[in-house]
């Protein structure tokens, strides 16, 4: 009932017992703020058109219920359009899982083991593309065989000769596997072998697809919550290629840079306009390409909030990011998964209601307007712990550690707000400058 007491939302996400040392939960379910179940059935209209305007409002309020978060999201990471109906949606899904459908089918043709409950960790072929008959791969994914058994090695073996895409593509697969393993362990969800195994199907089919990014570490921290909050394997990937359309240049690798490193060039200019004193300390620690802040824009915080914290504030970055622009250009005709958020920046607006950051960047008429609320939140998270860093980082080492003793000390709605403040004010002084 409304003004009725805050609900912790912990027990949505189970913790295994033994893990005693994960972060606190700050996010509480708040009747009357947070969006409900009723709020959320009631935002539609008879034939399915979504009020995204309240939807946006409340979220921002308050966050989203856990129970009704995973359809939430769907519309925030633009997987639909607000103003479809309930049919053209279900079209949309049907056909959305009849192509997971293909491209899995695609990797189990090239390696069985996609699909089939198991995942690898261990390598199974080599670069020029010969596979690697090691007995470890055979034990892990069936435990009592023969290390030596012919036919599991010929199931294990790719099939035909492989062009240089295959080659790439089952290089990266052990990594996917190394990487699930680690992935979100503390929770109760993941001690069943099959929600592992999906994860490692849904990495593996993405690293497939996205042939110039492929996979990188971290892929798997943003993919898991979408496959605890979405039940079909296919509509979880499609929410996690949504996210990978805004976050895919952070992991894309050339030569000798990595893509994230563009961000933290923004998040260097941005602290060197709103805290000229603190950029200038970091830069004489030998910090002023900001990669003490790398994991922080790579995986949006995963790692500084509980599991339960840091989607409550991916859910308002992503409720004040909201451009009602994004579905659309997702699936205009010869659109695929290169074509992200920023790339209709310039592009006059529909006028349909959008979040209360974009709403801000479209008043812009620069390169700032493209920069992303992730990049302010950590200025937000490093401003909030200025006169720490000044007084007591005398190295690098000093930096990383007052950051990592930050983890499950942070706010989310107050790291939000501090982002929005500081987003203005750099707007401000960049605009005197």
């Amino acid at each position: 009932m409304w003004g009725g007491p805050a609900e912790p939302a912990d027990s949505y996400y189970a913790v295994r017992p033994e893990c005693t040392d994960v972060p606190r939960t700050r996010f509480k379910i708040k009747p009357g703020k947070t969006l409900s179940a009723r709020k959320w059935q009631a935002a539609f209209s008879l034939d399915g058109h979504l009020d995204i305007g309240k939807t946006l409002h409340r979220i921002q309020r308050g966050g989203i219920h856990p129970s009704i978060r995973g359809e939430v999201w769907e519309f925030l990471l633009a997987c639909y359009d607000p103003e479809s109906t309930f049919d053209e949606r279900d079209q949309i899904r049907q056909h959305r899982r009849v192509q997971y459908a293909r491209w899995k089918n695609e990797c189990r043709e090239i390696f069985p083991v996609i699909g089939s409950g198991r995942y690898i960790t261990a390598p199974v072929i080599t670069e020029d593309g010969q596979p690697i008959q090691d007995p470890f791969v055979l034990s892990e994914i069936n435990p009592g065989m023969n290390g030596n058994n012919t036919e599991m090695m010929k199931e294990l073996t790719p099939r035909g000769p492989l062009d240089k895409k295959a080659i790439q593509w089952l290089l990266t697969l052990h990594q996917i596997g190394l990487d699930v393993m680690r992935t979100d362990r503390t929770l109760v969800f993941y001690e069943k072998q099959d929600n592992l195994s999906k994860l490692w199907d849904i990495l593996s089919v993405y690293a497939w697809i996205d042939t110039d990014v492929g996979y990188g570490q971290g892929m798997s921290d943003l993919c898991s919550p979408m496959i605890i909050l979405l039940e079909d394997e296919a509509d979880a990937f499609w929410c996690f290629e949504r996210l990978m359309r805004r976050l895919r240049g952070n992991f894309r690798c050339t030569g000798n840079s990595v893509g994230v490193e563009k961000q933290l060039s923004y998040l260097a200019a941005v602290t060197q306009v709103i805290d000229p004193k603190l950029h200038h300390h970091f830069e004489t620690l030998g910090g002023g390409d900001y990669l003490f802040a790398f994991r922080m824009l790579m995986v949006l915080f995963r790692r500084e909030f509980s599991f339960c914290d840091s989607l409550y504030l991916w859910e308002m970055m992503w409720a004040l990011e909201y451009d009602p622009d994004l579905f659309s250009l997702y699936e205009e005709p010869g659109s695929n998964i290169t074509k992200a958020v920023g790339s209709n920046k310039g592009k006059p607006k529909s006028g349909r209601p959008c979040g209360k950051y974009e709403r801000e960047n479209m008043k812009i008429k620069s390169s700032d307007a493209s920069l992303p609320i992730s990049v302010f939140l950590v200025a937000s998270v490093l401003k909030d712990k200025s006169s720490k860093l000044l007084h007591e980082a005398r190295g690098l080492d000093d930096v990383v550690k007052i950051l990592n003793d930050m983890t499950g000390n942070l706010d989310a709605k107050k790291a939000c707000t501090g982002a929005m403040k500081l987003h203005k004010k750099y707007l401000k002084k960049a605009k005197k400058t």
